[in-house]
């Protein structure tokens, strides 16, 4: 375009230096004071331009470097790096940071910070997955066991059509349940929840758990069908475009090395239980030796579901250190519990169905803990996992306890 515009300008100003200049008779001096005019506004127009381009390149220059990969999250067992770092955002009315995104094993970017939408109650989804994505956030949660998927897909529908995203900058991420874990029935289920939720591919689809069925799971001593025969299914279902990534939930240590046999696109996320009452450092540890990214679900606790589970976990925002540092910082809680999750490297996807919390959970990424804060955080015990999936865990079938599953 510069280009254009000087050729533009030469061009204007050899013309008009014929008509001044030429060996014509010569014109009143009025003219030629026009014409001289005209050369030197010309000029000034060209130096502007030069001064556009320069500071474009500076803005380009700044822009890359402040977007440049940060920290490394771990290495691959490829070699390659799981890296978190920092993208453009959005407009949003919110005046928060940049999102920050993780680049997974295969080179996708994921949003570290989404919106969980596990027990949303019907009709209560719709409105949240609206609020949050306006507010900025740019990755979903979803799983077909939520049953709520159909009411995401209209909410997600509804905001591309208003031009408030476009379907490339949200990530969105489903499950694949137990039951359909069979090699046939895998893109069966993928097709339910791609036309309950509107779209064309999903971002990221996580085996859900590592079980067969329904709980308590399949009878015998060996899962069936075995994860290799789901997983198999699942690289099919990358090879045809419908999932550009695909990865597992609720899988311990031993169980994601052991997929490093058959394998051959290794799971680029491992989505589990995390938070500071249930750490999980020697998971953290393998994932990343493996190149596996890991995202923190129940961030806070998941205190809405002690009802259903009998745990503990209201009393995570409760614990002394984690009010002490929310009133030193000057925030809430579970500010303090989501920060602590991203500071780490994991990626977190806390729910709300509350306007005000989804608002509030997302201005995490403009402040910093301490590495003192991290510690104490860090320091909590004792360790309890409180969505510790007992009900996979039966005497007849292969997971008999739940150091098994």
């Amino acid at each position: 375009r510069c280009f254009s515009y000087r050729m533009g300008v030469a061009m204007f100003m050899n013309k008009r230096k014929q008509l001044c200049y030429s060996n014509r008779p010569a014109h009143s001096k009025s003219n030629r004071l026009c014409c001289n005019i005209i050369l030197v506004v010309a000029a000034l127009a060209t130096a502007r331009q030069d001064d556009e381009l320069a500071g474009s390149k500076k803005a380009a220059l700044t822009h890359f470097r402040h977007n440049r990969v940060r920290t490394d999250a771990g290495r691959g067992h490829d070699g390659r790096h799981t890296r978190v770092s920092s993208i453009p955002q959005a407009t949003n009315t919110s005046g928060q940071s940049s999102m920050p995104y993780v680049t997974l094993m295969n080179g996708r970017q994921m949003p570290v910070l989404g919106l969980g939408t596990w027990k949303s109650k019907p009709g209560e989804v719709h409105e949240a997955v609206k609020a949050a994505v306006r507010h900025g956030y740019r990755h979903i949660d979803c799983a077909a066991i939520y049953g709520n998927e159909a009411e995401v897909g209209r909410a997600l529908a509804e905001l591309f059509a208003e031009g408030t995203v476009t379907r490339d900058e949200v990530w969105v991420t489903s499950k694949l349940w137990s039951t359909h874990h069979a090699a046939a029935d895998v893109p069966k289920a993928l097709s339910k929840s791609l036309q309950d939720l509107r779209l064309d591919y999903l971002d990221l689809y996580l085996i859900h758990w590592p079980t067969a069925g329904n709980p308590p799971g399949n009878p015998g001593q060996v899962l069936t069908p075995s994860t290799e025969e789901t997983w198999s299914a699942m690289e099919e279902l990358v090879h045809a475009g419908k999932c550009r990534s695909i990865g597992v939930s609720n899988f311990s240590a031993k169980k994601l090395a052991a997929m490093k046999a058959h394998a051959t696109i290794f799971p680029a996320v491992n989505q589990v239980e995390l938070h500071p009452m249930w750490r999980q450092d020697a998971l953290l540890r393998v994932c990343a030796e493996l190149g596996t990214h890991v995202t923190a679900y129940s961030p806070l606790g998941s205190p809405d579901s002690v009802a259903i589970f009998r745990h503990q976990g209201s009393a995570l925002m409760e614990c002394a250190a984690v009010k002490a540092i929310a009133a030193t910082t000057g925030r809430s809680a579970a500010q303090v519990l989501i920060r602590w999750a991203l500071q780490r490297g994991t990626s977190v996807v806390p729910k709300s169905v509350h306007a005000g919390r989804i608002a509030s959970n997302f201005d995490v990424l403009s402040w910093s803990l301490t590495d003192e804060q991290m510690a104490q955080l860090s320091a909590i015990t004792p360790q309890t996992r409180l969505l510790h999936g007992g009900y996979w865990v039966s005497e007849k079938g292969p997971y008999k306890t739940l150091a098994d599953l």
